[in-house]
């Protein structure tokens, strides 16, 4: 099970709320925040699966809700058609390269994003709230693949 503390979160944040602690919305918040990387509510439900345990699509995409909700998860959009989510952590606001051909996702931070968001912004009068940041383009590995499609580089 995820670190106590974070299931009790979750646990008050359902209560409080008037919805029940279930042990499906408990597992699939196991799953995700013991994630390392990026899942789908597919992929969720593939490890339900895998431990023996199950649940109804609907059911894991409106717990995987309920975790964004609550703050302990995020909600990506990398542009696959579907969503994919990832536990929230202690860590700065990272920012994902994400391979067009294979879907690979690999997360980077760098301190001057932040300060350029800011800049920009005061410069126009805008008081941002939130940013991401999204890469699209070939990794490595497939720019070496010979039959990869040919992308035009930025």
């Amino acid at each position: 099970m995820a670190d106590a503390d974070v299931t009790e979160r979750f646990s008050t944040f359902l209560r409080e709320r008037r919805l029940p602690v279930t042990q499906q919305r408990l597992a699939i918040a196991d799953i995700l925040l013991r994630a390392p990387g990026h899942l789908s509510a597919e992929d969720v439900a593939a490890s339900l699966e895998d431990r023996g345990q199950s649940a109804g699509l609907a059911t894991v995409y409106r717990t995987l809700d309920l975790l964004v909700s609550c703050g302990l998860a995020e909600q990506r959009d990398f542009g696959e058609g579907f969503k994919r989510y990832e536990a929230s952590r202690d860590l700065p606001n990272h920012y994902h390269l994400t391979c067009t051909i294979c879907g690979s996702v690999t997360e980077f931070y760098d301190e001057r994003i932040p300060d350029i968001i800011r800049r920009t912004a005061a410069a126009r009068g805008f008081v941002p709230s939130q940013h991401r940041l999204l890469v699209r383009g070939t990794c490595r590995a497939c720019r070496k693949t010979p039959n990869a499609p040919a992308r035009r580089p930025l």
